[in-house]
């Protein structure tokens, strides 16, 4: 029989279930047991711890876990082993990406280890039918479903089909003296150990298991205690090396320290000295500099004095902007200062002693003028400027004419024949006019209800100013020697028209483009301004595409409520309705197409809040103003706007 058989040795083990990870999921186990164990087995085997010290050299090299000795159903690595006094013991970690096994080992169906091995060299004594393994090679680890024997920690005679085989397989290994003595006994006085043991009478089985288990436990603390002295020796004389090299290296800096004594105290005074020159050094310029602080403790002593108070962060973001802005307009129409309206007292406390009412009111008026800007339809358009004054005067380049074509015989021997041009930049006036609108508050309103009503006054007064700055840049506002000149006003000719009953379609308002001429020709530049009206009308037009249809892609506008050939169809309730009361031609407006990039908007100041007492009426008006307009950049290619006209 082949001595190269592979054996398999069955035990148990006990698991370890991590903790879960973040995601609740377990992604390994670990499994630890005895591969197998020094004692004699139920068949006089025995392998001694040594053996595997040098057995298991191989299989370091890849301590990889199988399932079921399948080499294609690799399931973990071992993790840890330790060769003890009673066996060898391994730790392996099993991965959850082995599903079937992973879940069986977690459910407690798998428990056992079967490690398979070669036998390298052994000794098999024949009258005592003990098998003492000598040297082996282990080839790999398994998790199996086989369970060890219960009253054996391992059993080698499971590895063969019958007790004749293992009986064939062990006499490979027998002592040469045991089989000369063996072919001297006649065939018929010959035992057969195997079938002798097992019709032994039990308590006999036990003795004889009992002997040959402590025998091999004697041989292995003999060699346990080998080597054990041999390694004993080996550290005393490690130790007594060491303290010979220890007491040469004092030896040799004791030389060196006696033969540089000298050197290293010439070299102590001359650092000594150095230090000496360095402290003096130092303490003549703290005493410039103490000279200087002192020169300088009247200013010092003036700026401590000061105490410059600055806006707390941290105080200001304590209270809203909607407490700031309640509480400033309260003061405004109230007449007095922020802190001394009740509602101001507690905003004063909330935030601090020093408030900053400038601060506040330039916030608070920007805020509003914003959100004046934000309901505004058409003023977003237009090029936005600030003006320094309420007239301003804004310097063109007027277009002027073509240059010469000339003939390339003619070049630098004729004069050009086109017209001389005098290059000279024109001017044009932009003026800011105000806008105003007022509230009144009687004397009887008491502060809590001010408080109340103060939300509506504000947003009313925002709606106003809005509403009249859109419909004065369409429509005009004003007179005398102060109007404000609508974007509809500057075309007085324009061609397309409609009878008030008339539907308005796509191709009226692509005619109002057309009308443009050179202004019209790049449609993403334009914009059509309609009434409220005519935007029901588009919307019985196939052709016109809404917001839902032209999508987020879309001009962000204020008012913006579709698009005709890439232009954006904004909607304003300034321009005429069709019934409106008049059949003149040249004021009623219901659409405009606009190119916003001949036309620019001034603003000379943001928004302003005044008060005033009317002691006839009994009451207080608050006032809201700010000042703006918008001009004509060129007349040269046409004025860039085009309306629609009823009849």
């Amino acid at each position: 029989m082949d001595k190269q058989k592979v054996l398999y040795l069955n035990t148990q083990f006990t698991k370890d279930m991590p903790l879960p990870t973040a995601d609740g999921k377990i992604d390994s186990i670990y499994i630890e047991g005895m591969a197998n164990t020094t004692q004699v087995d139920r068949d006089s085997d025995v392998i001694p711890m040594s053996v595997w010290e040098q057995g298991i050299k191989n299989y370091l090299k890849n301590p990889i876990i199988l399932a079921h000795h399948d080499a294609e159903e690799p399931i973990g690595r071992m993790e840890d082993y330790k060769i003890k006094a009673e066996g060898l013991w391994v730790k392996a970690r099993i991965s959850a990406a082995a599903e079937e096994t992973f879940a069986l080992i977690k459910d407690g169906v798998l428990t056992a280890f079967s490690v398979g091995f070669i036998i390298k060299d052994a000794i098999y004594d024949s009258l005592t039918d003990l098998f003492i393994i000598k040297e082996l090679e282990l080839l790999e680890i398994s998790v199996v479903s086989i369970p060890c024997n219960q009253d054996s920690t391992f059993s080698l005679s499971k590895a063969f089909d019958s007790a004749a085989e293992y009986s064939s397989f062990k006499s490979q290994f027998a002592k040469s003296e045991s089989a000369a003595k063996e072919q001297d006994v006649p065939a018929a006085r010959v035992p057969d150990k195997t079938q002798k043991e097992w019709n032994m009478d039990p308590k006999e089985l036990e003795l004889l298991l009992a002997k040959a288990a402590t025998d091999a436990a004697t041989k292995t603390a003999e060699a346990i205690a080998t080597k054990q002295a041999a390694q004993k020796e080996a550290d005393e004389k490690a130790a007594a090396a060491k303290a010979a090299e220890e007491a040469a290296l004092e030896k040799k800096v004791a030389t060196i320290v006696g033969a540089s004594t000298t050197g290293a105290e010439k070299l102590l005074a001359d650092v000594e000295k150095r230090l000496a020159d360095q402290a003096t050094e130092h303490k003549n310029a703290l005493e410039g500099l103490h000279a200087s602080i002192k020169e300088k403790a009247e200013e010092l002593s003036a700026i401590q004095a000061s105490k410059m108070t600055f806006e707390d962060k941290k105080a200001a973001e304590a209270v809203s902007y909607k407490e700031r802005e309640t509480a400033y307009m309260l003061s405004k129409i109230m007449g007095k200062g922020i802190d001394q309206t009740k509602y101001g007292k507690d905003i004063v406390t909330k935030a601090g002693a020093h408030v900053p009412s400038a601060t506040w009111e330039l916030e608070i008026s920007y805020n509003m003028e914003n959100e004046i800007r934000r309901r505004l339809v058409v003023a977003p358009l237009l090029r936005q400027i600030a003006m320094q004054t309420n007239v301003m005067k804004i310097p063109v380049n007027p277009e002027s004419g073509f240059a010469t074509w000339m003939a390339n015989t003619a070049f630098g021997t004729t004069a050009s024949t086109g017209a001389a041009q005098t290059h000279q930049l024109k001017d044009i006036t932009l003026s800011a006019f105000k806008v105003a609108t007022l509230e009144y508050v009687a004397y009887e309103e008491e502060e809590d209800a001010l408080l109340i009503i103060l939300p509506i006054i504000r947003d009313a007064m925002v709606r106003r100013v809005a509403r009249a700055v859109d419909k004065a840049f369409l429509l005009g506002a004003g007179s005398g020697s102060d109007p404000v000149q609508g974007l509809c006003t500057y075309d007085a000719t324009s061609a397309v028209t409609l009878t008030n009953t008339g539907t308005v379609t796509t191709a009226h308002l692509r005619s109002l483009r057309k009308d443009l001429g050179v202004w019209g020709l790049e449609p993403s530049e334009l914009a059509f301004v309609v009434n409220t009206e005519v935007y029901y009308d588009l919307l019985e037009d196939t052709l016109f595409q809404t917001m839902d249809k032209v999508g987020p892609a879309a001009t962000i506008l204020t008012g913006q409520i579709g698009s005709i050939g890439n232009t954006p169809v904004l909607v304003s309730d300034a321009l005429h309705a069709k019934t409106s009361g008049t059949s003149s031609t040249t004021t009623n407006y219901g659409a405009i197409c606009v190119a916003p990039g001949n036309f620019i908007a001034g603003n000379q100041r943001g928004l302003r809040f005044d008060t005033q007492d009317l002691v006839e009426t009994q009451r207080k008006v608050l006032v809201a103003s700010l000042r703006t307009g918008l001009c004509q950049m060129s007349t040269v290619n046409g004025v860039g706007a085009s309306v629609l006209r009823w009849t």
